[in-house]
Order: structure tokens, then sequence, then C-alpha cells
């Protein structure tokens, strides 16, 4: 009995509702029969109910695909019990949540762990047309396997009529050769309370807008923790952790209206903030406040050869800026390793109507605080930086 309280409790902290009190409390059977578990608050299926073993061993697409599509019929959700399931690319359907128990650590998987089965995947799961979705509380293990397979994949091939509306929320996301989450041509989305990381491509990486990026770690990916190369824009980026990114902590090329706001960035392998142009496209209308900016343009992980990666922030070409009460500091790796970074504080270039005022540079570089490429348009307002370059060991 306590056992079906707790799950009880727990299907209800996901939104399912009282429909969890029929898969502790009975509804296995009919479940096992491929019944509906339909009440007025919600749908609740368990997924070992239609096959899924949870042993790391079986390959549980089959079972689990065929949860989903039950699901769909009631808009209702999959619920994984604590175990690792072994699958290929499973294709979610529209309305249709899958919950697990968020148990998992920094370091480590923890409850129920998706794992990875096919290498020639496109991703793991796979959301592209999954209008109104969630996932919530699982692990998602992408073993190293193949080349550019991403964790969680929308990939549409235009914008369609409809917002996308998905909430990928308190999941554990690592181990994939591509992104963590990969959403392409995407229109509003939450991800929040997240873990992306280890991945071989970025954390997140967005083509689209209208987005909640919330309360997150995307650590030691391969290339930017959060990364926006195609059309982007609209998004709120707050409260996330950016830590040990390779080539940089938030890299946006010609994207517009976002804010970001109290953030902290450490050891970047490029810039910690990067706005570029995106072809003759610019950046505008750009909040950025609040953030702390630690140790970036780790200059072993530069791969480009490009100038001025090795800077706490990087803006060029950049219209309706405003960087104010942000705070930067040089380092190195921990334990007293490594070389210390980055070379520059502020890089910019080519603004115009914006303000970079009120940040401190503590020991905020090693060269220059302030690098100026010049090239800006009318009111474009730089003073009251203060700083020193150097390092304290």
């Amino acid at each position: 009995m306590q056992d079906d309280m707790d799950r009880r409790d727990f299907m209800k902290t996901v939104g399912v509702g009282a429909a969890a009190a029929a898969v502790g409390a009975g509804a296995a059977d009919a479940l096992g029969a491929e019944k509906e578990v339909t009440m007025a608050t919600g749908n609740a299926l368990d997924a070992r109910a239609f096959g899924a073993h949870g042993d790391g061993q079986t390959d549980d697409t089959a079972a689990v695909q065929k949860a989903l599509a039950a699901a769909a019929e009631v808009h209702g959700t999959v619920f994984f019990p604590a175990g690792t399931y072994l699958c290929s690319e499973l294709r979610v359907p529209a309305h249709v949540g899958l919950a697990g128990e968020p148990t998992w650590g920094y370091r480590h998987f923890g409850g129920a762990v998706l794992k990875l089965a096919d290498a020639k995947a496109a991703s793991l799961l796979n959301l592209t047309g999954a209008i109104g979705a969630t996932v919530t509380g699982l692990c998602l293990d992408g073993g190293s396997l193949g080349e550019r397979v991403h964790g969680i994949l929308v990939d549409k091939p235009d914008y369609g009529r409809e917002e996308d509306t998905p909430r990928i929320e308190r999941c554990r996301i690592a181990g994939f050769s591509g992104d963590g989450i990969h959403l392409g041509r995407i229109w509003c989305f939450t991800v929040r309370h997240c873990m992306s990381g280890r991945n071989g491509g970025c954390g997140l990486r967005l083509r689209g807008w209208d987005g909640f990026i919330l309360d997150n770690w995307f650590s030691g990916n391969r290339e930017a923790g959060f990364g926006a190369y195609d059309e982007n824009a609209s998004t709120t980026v707050t409260g996330n952790r950016i830590e040990w990114n390779r080539q940089g902590g938030i890299v946006v090329h010609g994207g517009d209206h976002y804010n970001f706001g109290n953030n902290y960035i450490d050891r970047s392998g490029g810039p910690g903030i990067s706005l570029l142009p995106r072809g003759e496209r610019t950046c505008y209308h750009i909040s950025i406040t609040g953030t702390c900016i630690w140790r970036s343009g780790k200059r072993e992980w530069a791969t480009s050869g490009e100038e001025n990666q090795s800077a706490q922030v990087r803006f060029e070409c950049v219209r309706g800026l405003t960087f104010t009460g942000n705070a930067m500091m040089t380092g190195r790796d921990d334990n007293g390793r490594g070389e210390w970074s980055p070379d520059s504080g502020i890089v910019y270039g080519r603004l115009e109507n914006s303000v970079i005022m009120g940040n401190v540079l503590h020991n905020g570089a090693l060269k220059e605080l302030l690098v100026d490429l010049g090239g800006h348009g009318p009111n474009v307002v730089v003073r009251d930086n203060p700083g020193s370059v150097g390092f304290t060991s």
C-alpha cells in the first residue's frame, strides 16, 4: 500500500492527477489486457503493462511505442518505473506525456533511464509533431553511439500553423554524439530543471523562437552550452548554470528579442557569451544582466583559430544591446591546473543604440579589459566598467 501511495503522490506532481491511483491500486491487470485507464482527472499508463522490461538487456522499443500510441488515444501519460529501458528512436505522439521519478544526480543516472540502442537513429526521443507533449523526470542515455544522434529532437520542415509547446522538465540527458536537445523550427517551448551534459554537440541547440529555458545545467558539451546558429528569437534564458562547454557558453548568431538574466557561465572554450551576425543579419534587441562569467576562453579548446575567442564576452554587429550588471573574472581549471584565461574581457564592434555599462571585471582579463573593434553606428555608450588586468592564484 505504501508503494501505491508513493506512486499516486508522484503522478500528481507531474500533472497526471488521480489516474495514478488506478495504476497503483489494481489497474495493472486491465492495462495488461491493453485497456485504457480513464478517469475524469487524467490518464496514466504503466510502460511495463505493454511489455516493457526495463532490465537494460531487452529491446523495449516496440513495447514503449505501443504504450505511447495507447496514451495518444486518451491524451495520457506513460509512466516508467525505475529501470533501464533499451530503445531505438521513439516517436512521441501529440498530447502525450512521458514521466519517471527524477532521482538522478550530477554524475549519475537514476530512476527511469531510456538508453539508446541504435547507433543509426536520428535521436532517442523524437518530438517532431508532438504538439503539447511533456517529458518529465526521465534520464536519457546516449551511450556515445553513432554520429550526431540527438537526445531529444524536433526536426520540422517548416514552422506550421500551431505552436509546438513541448515541456521538457527534470530530465538528465547525457552521452549523445549530437546535441542533448535539438529543437529545429520550433515554436513555443519550455526546458527547465534539466541537465544536458557530456554530449558531442550542444547542450541545447535552437532553431526557432518563443521559448523559456530556466534553471538548467548545460555542462561539459563539446560544442556550446546553448547554441543558436539558424533563425532564432524571442527566448528567455534565466537561472542556468552553463559550464565547461568547449565552444562557448551561450552562442547566438543573428538572433533577436532575447532576455538573458542571472545565469552562471563557467570555463567556456570560447567566450562565455557570443553575439555574432548570421550572414548579413545582425543580432538585435537583447538584454543581458546579472550574470557571473568566470574563466572563459580556454585556449586549449580553441578549434577555429578565430580571433577574439579568448574573451569573457564577444559582441559584434548588435543593435539594441543592454549589457549591464554583470561580473567577470579570470581563472584556470579546477585544483590549480591548466592555463589562465581569457586574454580579453569585453570585445565589441559594430554596435548601434547599445549600452555596455555598470559591469565589473575584477581580475577580468589577462591582457585587455575592453577591446573596441570600432565600426559603430549611433548612440553607443560604453562606460563605468571598472576592473583590473591579471589573476589571483
